[in-house]
């Protein structure tokens, strides 16, 4: 069957019990088709870890869940040596990185000791422990979730770390309608009269419909508005209006690899097999705005990182 048709039906199943959050079932797919990580960031009570665990069930993989806390060690994320004394040797037991999907829960609460033990694994999707290195498996996702309203014993993610995810989704409360739905959808879970589990999907369709989405053709013109929309980001002092002292600090090239592979996603979701201006300006928001870092005035003004990477998208326009 149709790879897109599969995914099509994978988002259609998430929508359905993930109630009112459409954009953020969109960015969890465009992740999985461009092989990326998602930071998720929203209040509490909205879905977020609902979502993530929907999607691990609506596919076959091995769900981790890491539930960061200020007390949790590096080991506790990528697993360690234990001595066997029956055999006198050392074995490595993985820890819960060694999974598909994996949620790290509320990721700013640990310190930066235990939010570098995701650097390798993110970047590489390896791990080295006691010298040793240990493959993780082909498809590997991190999706973490993090609160903006706690400042409490939570420690703010570094910039290295920020950079590795390939979007940043804000998650919203739904609308009102929307909540009514959710009210009396969990009243169903609870009371037995949840539908029929979807058979999960295969791992093998998400590597097809990757290869689909690598096929997809970027033309000269996407290509030079991808550039142009990061480069905007490290010289806003050439575009008129409150760019230049909004921006203290521009998007790495990760940025321009991020939108590329994103929008290609999205085009290949919406049926398309080019990328057009419009795919790369619905990505944007989500690939750039954890990768500009405001200014001064900008964050005491209480101008957010989504509303900046919306002005750029206002200044840079396609060739």
């Amino acid at each position: 069957m149709d790879p897109r048709k599969l995914i099509l039906a994978v988002s259609e199943a998430m929508n359905a019990t993930v109630i009112g959050q459409q954009e953020v079932v969109e960015r969890l797919l465009i992740a999985l088709l461009a092989d990326g990580h998602v930071l998720m960031e929203g209040f509490p009570g909205t879905a977020k870890t609902r979502s993530v665990k929907t999607l691990s069930k609506l596919i076959d993989s091995k769900f981790g869940r890491i539930q960061f806390t200020p007390d949790l060690l590096p080991s506790d994320v990528t697993g360690s040596e234990i001595y066997r004394e029956q055999n006198a040797t050392f074995e490595f037991q993985p820890g819960p990185i060694f999974g598909n999907l994996i949620l790290a829960d509320e990721i700013n609460r640990a310190p930066a000791k235990v939010q570098s033990a995701l650097l390798e694994a993110m970047e590489e999707r390896q791990v080295t422990v006691a010298g040793q290195t240990h493959q993780l498996p082909r498809l590997f996702l991190v999706l973490a979730t993090q609160n903006p309203i706690e400042q409490e014993g939570t420690y703010p993610l570094p910039e290295a770390q920020m950079d590795r995810f390939l979007l940043y989704v804000r998650v919203d409360y739904p609308e009102g309608e929307n909540e009514t739905a959710i009210l009396r959808l969990v009243r169903g879970e609870k009371s037995g009269e949840s539908p029929e589990p979807t058979p999960p999907l295969p791992q093998n369709v998400i590597f097809e419909a990757r290869n689909q989405v690598n096929a997809i053709h970027v033309a000269e013109a996407a290509e030079r508005y991808i550039v142009d929309l990061v480069l905007a980001t490290r010289y806003p002092q050439q575009y008129e209006g409150d760019l230049p002292k909004w921006i203290r600090l521009g998007a790495s090239p990760r940025g321009t690899l991020a939108l590329d592979a994103a929008a290609r996603a999205h085009a290949w979701l919406q049926g398309q097999d080019f990328v057009s201006p419009d795919n790369i300006r619905a990505v944007a928001p989500a690939c750039l705005a954890h990768r500009v870092h405001l200014s001064y005035e900008a964050e005491a003004a209480g101008v957010t990182r989504t509303e900046v990477i919306e002005a750029l998208l206002k200044n840079v326009v396609p060739a």
